[in-house]
């Protein structure tokens, strides 16, 4: 004992600490070409470029001598049972039975701009014709690695929790599903969304802070269903806000300092010396700073000149910051409210219709596009992150544990009070969607005649979808008032349409408990589940922290089984009600199941696994045309400058630069933590040092082709120098690889002109 003291004491550190904390972050982007993004199901947004990186981050939270939880936040529009499945299966290889599915939970953050094709059941990948490998692999290795990267880096450390309301950063997108809720408990809360945020900041004893991650509800839906530039949405450009605010000045923390810049946030500055404003001098080294031609490049050479790779230090943990999701089923990011975009009018209250037509109403705002919706969503979150980071003052204490099961929820029966007291038994049912799933909503309206609040249905439709699989009317009962569209959980060809078995998960550190819920839960839904919980665990612990617990839910986590809604929300049949999978009583089956846990993990009493989900991997069936070959025109090589910069370019801040390449088609080679585009700036004479890539929110990598099976392709680089970017001299270069008719891939890559920042 006398040793081990000397050495804690020979590395600085003497923990006072109740748990070891380790964090970790890894590349999940995915193809950025030909790949359907999952969320809008929409068959022509495919992915064609990169706006910002899609990230795993981790953090493991573990008792020195005890039990141990593991949470993975992940940039795409839900977790995968097949992905979690599998994750899991790579942990008890590598570790054994330290992770397992009861204490690792896999969350999204339901950013709607990311490739799909991960998912097992058939539903959710018909738009993307079908399992689409490179997406569920890129899924599966970032997030194994981003726990990898938490596990080795657990350490001795505190965590603090913290929360406040951001008013300004989501609205109600279907208010007359709300407002049946009854008056006497809407008149409990001030708003028709939850406004608050927790957040959980960690700190190393070494180190001091190393990361946050908080739960907020907004949705992933900023960027709209024509974007088709792979972006974390909004709660992704937090993220990366939050983390380069940190990297760029540990020393300091002032919420003051981190809104001072009108752009988030610069790194130039932390790369590099300030380069002094000699217009003359950058001039001439403009001039000699000539376009560089097309060469070979290896994926080592873009990674050793990323941006992040040059900033960090190379024994100090990254900082990480997570953006999660929370009861979120209901809340739109798009402030202004939904309009007609024929007339500008306000859209039909009940049914989000124009003159009857649900295609024309759409959301809007705040900013006058997607990606400025985007930038200002994501810096409220960041800043009330920032805010609740630096002023965190309570401690977690206290046990680490977790309980989880897996529930058939198409058969699950659930005791509810009646109306004049008593108890009485219902039902769920067999997954069925509704005909206003197919209406969408205010953020991204459906196709053809449907509409939200239809409790009736359509013969023809009806007719039409029968011939999958006609519902009898004992579901027709069970679902109602839902006129079924698609009987998903009764169709079993060419295997299953849609989910039964759910994992539910209950998470706890200290006084912190996160309730894992596998789908979309709206605001009154969370707070009745959040509620029945809290009242659990203040009867059964009532001598631990006085009954005072934090929490919250952790929406699209371990599996996905789109929305849960209350009871009466579920009547009046919008978007949400119709996307209710399993019937009117979902939300009183999660409440019971969620009880149980709670009065397990309170108690010590251990519970039942219940009945596994299938693996459905090696049925899955892909239609997605590979990479033949890429090309070029006669007398061009790849990386070559198709429109350069002009000779001697002078830019100012907030201009626009524009370089297009001949490229090649970037599945050949995701670049895992690398970058597609990249802007350097000239440092002494011959030194180029990074300055901004594809995973900056001002650098936006555009990939596009002549026709849908040509060859050709080109890349498209536009930087919109930052207000905080340093004065110099700058080039933009372009990674990629290229596949040849025998099928062999070679890196390339090209630089642009030199061109002048003053």
């Amino acid at each position: 004992m006398l040793m081990l003291l000397l050495v804690e004491n020979s590395e600085g550190v003497i923990s006072a600490s109740n748990y070891l904390v380790g964090l970790g972050s890894y590349d999940i982007t995915g193809p950025a070409a030909d790949i359907n993004m999952m969320g809008f199901a929409k068959m022509y947004q495919t992915t064609s470029g990169i706006h910002s990186r899609l990230r795993a981050r981790t953090f493991i939270v573990a008792e020195p001598q005890g039990k141990r939880v593991v949470f993975v936040n992940i940039d795409a529009c839900m977790a995968s049972q097949i992905v979690t499945i599998k994750v899991l299966e790579r942990l008890k290889a590598r570790y054994g039975n330290l992770y397992t599915k009861d204490n690792v939970a896999i969350t999204a953050t339901h950013t709607h701009a990311g490739p799909g094709g991960y998912l097992q059941y058939f539903v959710y990948i018909v738009t993307s014709f079908g399992f689409v490998r490179q997406s569920f692999d890129a899924l599966v290795d970032g997030i194994e690695q981003s726990i990898i990267q938490a596990h080795d880096n657990l350490r001795p450390g505190s965590i603090y929790v913290n929360k406040a309301e951001l008013l300004d950063a989501g609205v109600n997108r279907s208010p007359s599903a709300y407002l049946n809720n009854p008056a006497e408990e809407r008149s409990r809360y001030k708003y028709d969304v939850d406004k608050d945020m927790t957040l959980l900041k960690f700190v190393d004893d070494k180190w001091g802070p190393v990361g946050s991650f908080n739960w907020f509800a907004t949705h992933g839906t900023s960027m709209s269903r024509t974007n088709r530039l792979i972006s974390g949405d909004n709660k992704g450009a937090a993220a990366r806000f939050m983390e380069d605010w940190f990297d760029q000045d540990s020393s300091v923390r002032k919420p003051s300092d981190a809104f001072k810049a009108k752009e988030n946030p610069p790194r130039v500055s932390n790369i590099i010396p300030f380069v002094h404003e000699n217009h003359c001098e950058f001039q001439e080294l403009n001039a000699s700073s000539q376009s560089s031609s097309s060469k070979p490049a290896t994926r080592f050479m873009s990674l050793a000149r990323r941006v992040r790779s040059a900033v960090r230090q190379v024994d100090r943990p990254a900082f990480v910051s997570a953006f999660c999701q929370n009861n979120g089923g209901d809340v739109s990011p798009n402030l202004l409210g939904a309009f007609c975009i024929d007339t500008g009018s306000p859209c039909d209250f009940n049914h989000s219709t124009c003159g009857g037509k649900n295609a024309l109403c759409f959301g809007r705002g705040p900013g006058p596009d997607e990606f400025e919706s985007t930038r200002i969503i994501g810096d409220r979150q960041f800043k009330k992150a920032v805010e609740l980071f630096n002023t965190a003052s309570e401690q977690l204490k206290g046990k680490v544990d977790y309980r989880h099961t897996y529930v058939d929820f198409s058969k699950l029966e659930v005791t509810i009070s009646k109306q004049g007291g008593g108890n009485k038994v219902v039902k769920t049912c067999p997954a069925a969607m509704g005909f206003s799933f197919a209406a969408g909503t205010t953020d991204g309206p459906g196709s053809f005649d449907f509409k939200q609040g239809d409790v009736k249905g359509n013969a023809f439709w009806r007719w039409l979808f029968s011939l999958l699989k006609k519902p009898n009317q004992e579901q027709v009962n069970c679902q109602h008032p839902k006129p079924i569209l698609l009987n998903t959980g009764e169709v079993k060809q060419p295997y299953d349409w849609s989910p039964a078995i759910l994992p539910v998960q209950i998470l706890r550190i200290g006084q912190l408990v996160i309730l894992s819920v596998p789908g979309e839960v709206t605001t009154m839904a969370g707070r009745r589940l959040r509620d029945a919980v809290q009242t659990v665990l203040t009867t059964e612990a009532s001598k631990e922290f006085d009954g005072n617990f934090h929490v919250v839910i952790a929406g699209l986590t371990n599996a996905y089984s789109q929305y849960v809604t209350t009871f009466e929300e579920y009547q009046i049949q919008r978007y949400e009600g119709a996307s209710t999978l399993y019937g009117p009583h979902t939300l009183n089956a999660y409440i019971q199941e969620f009880k149980k846990l709670a009065v397990a993990l309170i108690s010590g009493q251990s519970v039942q696994s219940g009945p596994g989900p299938p693996d459905l991997l090696d049925k899955q069936i892909g239609l997605l045309p590979p990479v033949l070959m890429d090309a070029t025109p006669p007398g061009v090589k790849f990386g070559h400058i198709k429109t350069d910069i002009p000779n001697n370019s002078t830019f100012k801040r907030g201009d626009n630069v524009i370089v297009v390449f001949w490229s090649a088609s970037p599945r050949n080679d995701l670049m895992t933590e690398c970058t597609f585009a990249l802007v350097e700036i000239l440092e002494g004479k011959d030194t180029w040092v990074p300055a901004y890539d594809d995973d900056d929110f001002c650098l936006r990598f555009i990939w596009s082709r002549p026709a849908k099976l040509c060859p050709i392709s080109h890349a498209t680089i536009e930087w919109r120098i930052p207000e905080t970017a340093a004065s110099g001299v700058y080039r933009i270069s372009h990674f990629g690889s290229a596949k040849s008719l025998l099928g062999s891939i070679k890196p390339f890559t090209g630089s642009s002109s030199a061109f002048v920042v003053t």
